[in-house]
């Protein structure tokens, strides 16, 4: 963990206060994910993308069971922010566990989703779920291995489910 450590208090030495308001928006995008499950809906009510956006529905909703109900309760590893509490917070610290970062892991399964319909939405899509990961770090909000496991989860799941969709046959159109 000290390695992690190492790195969070490197990021806290580039803070500066245009960063770190770009750094608060970007990570409240990723809040409960609402973003990514604002995107999907609207992709739902599209004839072209309506199946993209239930392939990506159905990828946050697997990846938040997996990841927020089960495995940040059962790892319960504390936040980096509640062990070193002399670091100034730009955000109010969260009440969840920090491992994995439901951040990284809502943004990577959204937006790989979307990269599997669409690259054109999709690789914007995922500079943004990287940013907002980076953003979890920045703020001292998670440990390094938090937002990785995060991103990987994230991208596992939205690939098995992209596997799922195509292998029963569904179309673009559902």
């Amino acid at each position: 963990m000290s390695w992690e450590f190492d790195w969070l208090y490197t990021l806290q030495d580039i803070h500066n206060p245009a960063l770190d308001k770009v750094m608060v928006f970007v990570s409240a995008l990723g809040n409960a994910g609402i973003f990514w499950i604002a995107v999907g809906l609207l992709l739902l009510i599209t004839k072209r993308y309506r199946r993209g956006g239930a392939q990506m529905l159905v990828a946050m909703a697997v990846t938040f069971v997996i990841g927020n109900l089960i495995l940040k309760n059962l790892v319960a590893r504390e936040r980096p922010c509640w062990i070193d509490r002399e670091v100034l917070l730009l955000m109010a610290s969260p009440s969840d566990y920090s491992f994995p970062s439901g951040h990284s892991m809502n943004g990577f399964a959204g937006s790989v989703s979307l990269l599997c319909i669409d690259r054109r939405i999709g690789i914007p899509a995922v500079i943004l779920a990287a940013v907002i990961a980076f953003s979890r770090l920045y703020l001292f909000m998670h440990f390094p291995t938090d937002v990785f496991a995060g991103i990987v989860i994230g991208l596992v799941i939205a690939l098995i489910t992209n596997y799922v969709f195509w292998k029963k046959g569904w179309k673009q159109e559902l």
